[in-house]
Parts: structure tokens; C-alpha cells; sequence
């Protein structure tokens, strides 16, 4: 609710301190149902009691956006973590392939040749 505060004559208070409250006014242009009028219709005074409720329901949406926000900056921050760790492991796996190229040709194909052969079962009678 983006209002400006307004000052309150000092005098209503009895200790002549300065009191702080809404310009019903601008409250009105935000929220009609926060206002009060008098007999002419003009606007009156705030409805303090509904603001308090109005502004705890606010807070409590926003709380919840926050917590949904946490949460996902969460999970990105494990995405990253791993996408992290496999760029690790790629880089690793690209260096060792530049420094022994042979070799890892060999490997590959041993693995392919593992991979691909049928499985033997044995039975047991």
C-alpha cells in the first residue's frame, strides 16, 4: 500500500505529542472500503482497524513469496553445483584424452566391447 503518512494536529493528542497517520485521501484512491465518510459523503477518517488486517494479509503473501523465492534459489544453487562438478569431470576427461589419446581410444573401445557383448548365463541344477 504506497501511501504518504500524515501528520495529526498535535493537539488532538493530550501530552502534545505528535501523532502519525494516513491521508484518508490517498488511502480512499487505493482502497475505498478503508475509508470512512461523514453525513455529506465526504471522506472522513481511515478505518485503522481494517488497514491492520489489510496490511498483516499483505505481509503474509509477501512472507510467502519470499519462501517460495528461498526455495528455488535452493534448487538452482544444487543445479549448479552439479552442472559445476560435470563441467569438473568433462574437463578433466578432455585433458586426460588430449595428454594420452591412444590410450583413451583403447579405453573407449574396450568399454564399447564390454558393453555390447552378450551376457552368459549360467544355470545351476
Amino acid at each position: 500500500m504506497a501511501s504518504r503518512g500524515g501528520n495529526v494536529s498535535p493537539s488532538l493528542d493530550p501530552k502534545g505529542t505528535p501523532q502519525f497517520g494516513l491521508v484518508a485521501e490517498d488511502v480512499k484512491k487505493l482502497n475505498p472500503d478503508l475509508v470512512v465518510r461523514d453525513d455529506e459523503g465526504k471522506v472522513y477518517t481511515v478505518r485503522y482497524e481494517a488497514v491492520n488486517a489489510m496490511l498483516l494479509n499483505e505481509f503474509l503473501k509477501e512472507h510467502r513469496k519470499v519462501e517460495e523465492q528461498e526455495a528455488a534459489i535452493t534448487e538452482l544453487k544444487s543445479a549448479v553445483a552439479k552442472q559445476q562438478n560435470g563441467m569438473e569431470v568433462l574437463t578433466a576427461t578432455l585433458k586426460s584424452s588430449i595428454a594420452n589419446p591412444e590410450g583413451d581410444r583403447r579405453a573407449r573401445s574396450e568399454e564399447l566391447f564390454t558393453a555390447n557383448r552378450p551376457q552368459q548365463s549360467v544355470r545351476v541344477q
